[in-house]
């Protein structure tokens, strides 16, 4: 019979919502990654006899900008403190009627919103060719190919970018608690950090986005790298800029709508933390890593399902294969 899976929650908190005071037996540990340092400092503690580690995403102070998150650090770091799973919570603009400012949405499809688009003209029978680039400033992949970071290509699947099971904690907890939450939603990443045009936002909505952020992506693709159990709750604070007749997204409407509901995400985490704790996670993390470990294109050696790998060294190349 395999062993239980240990449980330790790794909480990235987004704007307005990075409160360490949910935090028993606090201590602060300050650390170095290969990608470089991270955010700030983790802050190492418990809720409810449940180990959790507490980054800002963009520091205790707020001052770095969605582009600037160093994503991979943040990941490698929590990663590095042996966290099974990453909690994180994002303001986000609205882009449905339905999903009100105030409202909670457990995403579970994300747009990163680099695409390429072949346009015909009749008119002229030319084939226009042009590139929306929206989040290329920020690094995607562990695997990235320079000297600190890990080997091979990693070409990870991303058909279910967020843990299912940690969603459905999450969802559950939410009506307990008696909160409005939409159940799904697909948020669409953009590089930040100025807000949407209206044609922008226009277009988002018929892209089949409901929500907009500034920071999923690459976080989700890198905590999926990483073998981690991902989950988000988004808060909405706005609608963006689509809606006629409603007041266009601002710092100042995004930072009194968080203050107002902030509340309700630090509830979901106070009473989903414990339930997580308590449950059986080996196969759900067995089966993150194998994913991961299978989509290196210089990785380990199958036989019969099981990982077969041998390894050469204990440099920072080889690392994440044995935290996995």
């Amino acid at each position: 019979m395999a062993a239980t899976a240990a449980v330790k929650i790794g909480i990235i908190g987004g704007t307005g919502l990075d409160d360490p005071d949910i935090l028993e037996e606090r201590t602060e540990k300050y650390v170095d990654t290969p990608y470089g340092k991270p955010s700030d400092a983790l802050i190492l503690g418990k809720i409810k006899n449940v180990d959790c580690v507490l980054l800002a995403r963009h520091g205790r102070h707020h001052t770095i900008m969605p582009s600037n998150v160093n994503y991979r650090a943040n990941i490698w770091a929590l990663k590095e403190e042996n966290c099974s799973h990453v909690l994180v919570t994002t303001a986000c603009g609205s882009l449905r009627e339905e999903i009100q400012p105030g409202d909670l949405v457990i995403i579970d499809q994300f747009i990163d919103s680099l695409l390429f688009f072949v346009l015909f003209d009749p008119c002229s029978s030319l084939i226009v060719r042009f590139l929306l680039s929206r989040t290329t400033k920020r690094h995607c992949t562990l695997y990235d190919g320079q000297s600190c970071s890990l080997s091979g290509v990693c070409h990870i699947p991303m058909s279910e970018p967020f843990c299912t099971k940690t969603r459905e904690v999450l969802i559950e907890i939410a009506k307990k608690l008696g909160l409005q939450c939409h159940s799904k939603g697909t948020v669409i990443t953009i590089e930040g950090p100025r807000f949407s045009s209206r044609a922008e936002s226009l277009m988002f909505r018929s892209w089949g986005a409901d929500v907009i952020n500034m920071t999923t992506v690459p976080e989700v693709i890198l905590a999926k790298e990483a073998g981690m159990s991902y989950a988000s709750i988004a808060m909405a604070t706005d609608y963006d800029c689509w809606k006629e007749h409603e007041e266009a997204v601002s710092v100042d409407k995004v930072l009194k709508t968080l203050k107002e509901n902030a509340n309700k995400a630090t509830s979901i985490l106070l009473t989903a933390i414990p339930q997580i704790g308590s449950m059986e996670w080996t196969d759900t993390l067995h089966t993150l890593k194998v994913s991961t470990l299978r989509s290196v294109s210089t990785g380990p050696t199958y036989a019969y399902g099981y990982v077969l790998y041998v390894p050469k060294c204990f440099c920072l190349n080889c690392k994440l294969e044995y935290m996995l």
